[in-house]
């Protein structure tokens, strides 16, 4: 099945002639590879691009294993580069195949491949794409390595507005299916429940963990199993990585102090399984750093962690929220609301929590998650914490039902879920 993703395709359209290499980074399976040879390749050709012009290297594929090497890497692309007085197009697929792991363990030691796409940029005939699965050699370092050279754009698994386009139902039933199999672009090709959780189940154990597991050098997976597990259970909550650590040594499980805590969940972060969403005290206007809550990039992969057991609606489609936002080029914290009160003539203050605080550029929009407001009640529940904001800035609650848009006299908006993920119209009126 042929998924657009028009998004993504104007994005990487509008990044053709900037002078930089590009950089496509996502979890694995979320469809880098087939956006950039599929999708972004025949989108080169309606535009008169000649097929010669356009060199594509799937590096996971062990047919171009040799290509791994980064010196039979260069005289590759050096030879399908014939002509010098024309532009091509090199499509680099996973390109941390061909960094070797002393390369990503030592910070001293150069990443050749880095200075191999470098010197092909600097000639002047060459538009480099390349996709990679770790952001922490692919993204996070690439500022260092390219030197403003490196320009980054990251794809995440199918939004519910693609999922839903992609798919026959109705919204219903789509979003019934996307918050319990989630929006990696394979799945349309499995048929059958059976199928799609085997696929999920199988992706987790034989790509994810492993990879997690090869690549930082762990040396009993048990840990990381377990820590996944519990931030999968968490999502919308914060994680305090001591009480974690102190959880494991209560069950007996040896080597998995704070510090390793740490690492552990910075190697999901580097992955793109998990994507943090830092706390931020509003009336402070500071960062609370001992606190973060922790998103999974995709819900399916979070439900095959858990045996798809755990499937409060609630705390899924919060998280279904933050990936929107995120999906839209959003900056995306949760929030602290401070609220006093004198009790008995006693003054008390208390945290509350603003679900998410969206940023763009100087306009901000404070956002609540509530399935179901049933009564006044939960209705207060949901209000307080946004009527404790002392500033003037859009207050916005997302519910489940099907309603019009509408607005209270403090000028809190009420939007419904589905209307809020299918028109992004809604939320671009908002800043």
């Amino acid at each position: 099945m042929m998924i657009e993703r028009k998004e993504y395709l104007e994005r990487l359209v509008s990044k053709i002639g900037n002078g930089m290499i590009k950089i496509i980074t996502g979890i694995r399976r979320c469809g880098k590879s087939f956006l950039l040879f599929n999708i972004f390749y025949d989108y080169l050709i309606s535009q008169g691009i000649e097929d010669e012009c356009i060199i594509r290297i799937p590096l996971e594929d062990d047919d171009y294993r040799e290509l791994r090497n980064p010196d039979n890497l260069k005289e590759y692309i050096k030879q399908n580069m014939k002509d010098s007085q024309k532009l091509y197009y090199i499509l680099l697929d996973e390109a941390q195949f061909a960094i070797s792991r002393e390369e990503m363990k030592n910070r001293d030691i150069p990443i050749r491949l880095y200075g191999i796409l470098s010197g092909l940029l600097r000639k002047g005939n060459a538009e480099i794409f390349i996709t990679g699965s770790n952001s922490k050699f692919l993204s996070n370092d690439i500022r260092t390595e390219f030197r403003d050279r490196g320009d980054t754009i990251h794809i995440s698994p199918l939004s519910f507005s693609e999922y839903y386009h992609a798919s026959s139902l109705d919204k219903s039933e789509a979003w019934k299916e996307y918050i319990y199999f989630g929006g990696l672009p394979h799945l349309f090709e499995e048929k059958g429940e059976t199928n799609k959780i085997n696929y999920l189940k199988n992706l987790n154990g034989r790509i994810y963990l492993a990879d997690l597991v090869e690549r930082n050098t762990i040396k009993d997976d048990s840990g990381m199993s377990e820590l996944m597990r519990i931030l999968a259970s968490s999502i919308g909550s914060p994680i305090n990585p001591r009480k974690i650590a102190d959880t494991f040594t209560s069950n007996r499980i040896k080597g998995l102090s704070e510090p390793t805590i740490k690492n552990y969940i910075g190697y999901l972060e580097d992955a793109f399984i998990i994507t943090p969403a830092e706390r931020y005290d509003i009336k402070g206007r500071r960062y609370i750093s001992s606190q973060k809550k922790y998103y999974y990039s995709d819900i399916g992969l979070r439900n095959a962690i858990l045996n798809f057991r755990q499937q409060e609606e609630s705390h899924l489609m919060e998280n279904v929220i933050f990936n929107e936002l995120i999906f839209r080029g959003l900056n995306v914290d949760t929030g602290a609301a401070i609220k006093d009160t004198i009790t008995d003539g006693k003054h008390e203050r208390k945290q509350l929590e603003v679900d998410f605080v969206v940023n763009r550029a100087s306009s901000r929009v404070y956002i609540q998650s509530a399935l179901t407001i049933p009564d006044n009640q939960k209705m207060e529940q949901e209000l307080v914490s946004l009527r404790s904001i002392p500033d003037s800035f859009r207050k916005v609650v997302v519910t489940g039902g099907n309603y019009r848009p509408w607005q209270n006299e403090e000028g809190i908006q009420f939007v419904p879920l589905l209307d809020f993920l299918l028109n992004p119209d809604i939320l671009e009126r908002m800043f």
